[in-house]
């Protein structure tokens, strides 16, 4: 029970830093535009899964968003170790969220219903 509680602060805290560290760190600009949206931390805090979602649709955009946060990988990790209070870094992996264009595609498909009827 402990452990869940600690997994959960410890993504909600990672997920705070990271936003922070992407604002004034990270000076690359195929990132500008990103916004973090969840972090999955293991059971054994030795791997977090970092969600994040870019404002535009184009497929050439996402990709150059995700070179840039991996070659950023190393930065956010190393600020990450210097701004918890925790004794083993997580390895961080950064993938694309895709609810929000989930979401998306749902509101078109109900507008276009609401159009029918």
């Amino acid at each position: 029970m402990v452990q869940h509680y600690r997994v959960g602060r410890l993504s909600q805290e990672i997920q705070r830093e990271v936003n922070d560290i992407l604002v004034k760190r990270v000076r690359d600009p195929r990132v500008s535009g990103v916004t973090i949206t969840g972090v999955e931390v293991t059971g054994d805090l030795q791997n977090a899964t970092i969600y994040y979602s870019i404002l535009s649709d184009l497929a050439s955009d996402a990709k150059k968003a995700q070179q840039g946060l991996d070659k950023a990988t190393g930065l956010i990790r190393r600020e990450l170790g210097h701004r918890l209070s925790i004794y083993v870094t997580p390895e961080i992996k950064f993938e694309q969220d895709q609810s929000v264009r989930y979401g998306n595609r749902i509101d078109e498909l109900l507008n276009q219903l609401h159009q029918q009827d």
